[in-house]
């Protein structure tokens, strides 16, 4: 962190002693980790003056005064300052509608040095990093590897970190018409759905979720679009798992967003597993050098937070209708610590 000094003139003893000593009498000792400080707070008279400073340089210049110990002085006149920040994350609807934010974010806040507040634009990944191409996040939360390192690779996003992973489903009507229960991998299920001419419903948004679906077509060497039996919904996740369940049609979803509609559809998760299937997420900062606006140190703060053990505890323990809807990839020995 960079500081810079302000020249400071020694203001009265007599008013600092008294003002720190009938202000924080109280307050227990303690000592500030000096490199994440970035704000001090001088009581002069009834003033409070907001200083900038070296925090070494700062210190050594009230040793001279020769009249506190800063450090240790019970009543210290020294606070932390917690800056407002108002971050926003462009992040997939699937980590969103899972609820796992409702988990994550309050825990980050209150553990944040500073007072963040954080606004999540939940859309599909392809318009998240599209929002974040044009400056308008500080923080990408996304499920697309290829994409994700060509964001970094074209200059947008620095400092990726991989942070959990869930898996895609294929869901369908329960009786299974296509038979894809008995398929070997994720493209011979999606065979199996094509050659019945069954319906399919696509989210058809660009999101990480549709384009893994777009991936299985590939090599299964089908073209789904423009058939009869496939429909895009242009939607987000759940709104795609609805209509799915009106047309009793086949769908992929991740596994989070599922148990969270368990309740409202009739569909059932019929094939999963497979490194096809794999759901992987990862955080990644915006870069300050192609934005200079955006709140990088908080970026950077979230991301320490949500791959430390704390954070990958927290993804670890979250659990819906007795499904753990992520595995920590931060540090994976807690799946099994």
């Amino acid at each position: 962190m960079n500081f810079s000094f302000a020249a400071l003139e020694k203001p009265p003893v007599s008013t600092i002693r008294q003002n720190a000593f009938n202000l924080w009498s109280s307050m227990k000792i303690f000592h500030y980790n000096l490199a994440s400080v970035s704000w001090l707070i001088l009581i002069t008279g009834n003033k409070i003056v907001k200083l900038s400073f070296s925090a070494m340089k700062y210190i050594h210049r009230l040793n001279e005064w020769n009249e506190f110990d800063i450090l240790t002085l019970p009543g210290v006149f020294l606070n932390v300052v917690r800056e407002k920040i108002n971050m926003v994350i462009a992040s997939t609807t699937s980590i969103q509608n899972s609820g796992l934010f409702d988990i994550l974010i309050p825990s980050y806040e209150k553990s944040s040095c500073n007072d963040v507040k954080i606004e999540v634009i939940a859309v599909g990944t392809g318009k998240a990093i599209r929002l974040a191409k044009r400056g308008g996040a500080d923080l990408l939360f996304v499920h697309d590897p290829f994409r994700e390192e060509k964001f970094i690779a074209e200059g947008y996003g620095i400092n990726r970190r991989v942070v959990m992973h869930n898996d895609f489903i294929i869901l369908g009507p329960a009786e299974d018409p296509a038979g894809i229960r008995n398929a070997g991998n994720a493209e011979e299920a999606f065979e199996l759905i094509a050659e019945s001419a069954l319906p399919f419903v696509s989210r058809g948004d660009d999101s990480g979720t549709n384009i893994k679906e777009l991936d299985i077509w590939d090599d299964a060497g089908i073209t789904p679009k423009g058939k009869g039996w496939y429909f895009e919904t242009g939607g987000k996740m759940g709104d795609t798992l609805l209509v799915a369940n009106r047309k009793m049609a086949y769908s992929l979803s991740d596994i989070g967003t599922f148990l969270n509609y368990q309740s409202e559809v009739d569909l059932k998760s019929l094939f999963q597993g497979g490194s096809m299937l794999k759901n992987q997420y990862s955080v990644i900062a915006v870069n300050p050098g192609r934005f200079p606006g955006v709140k990088y140190r908080a970026a950077m703060d979230f991301i320490a937070f949500v791959t430390s053990r704390e954070g990958q505890e927290l993804i670890a323990g979250y659990v819906k209708h007795g499904n753990h809807l992520f595995y920590p990839d931060a540090v994976p020995s807690i799946i099994t610590a």
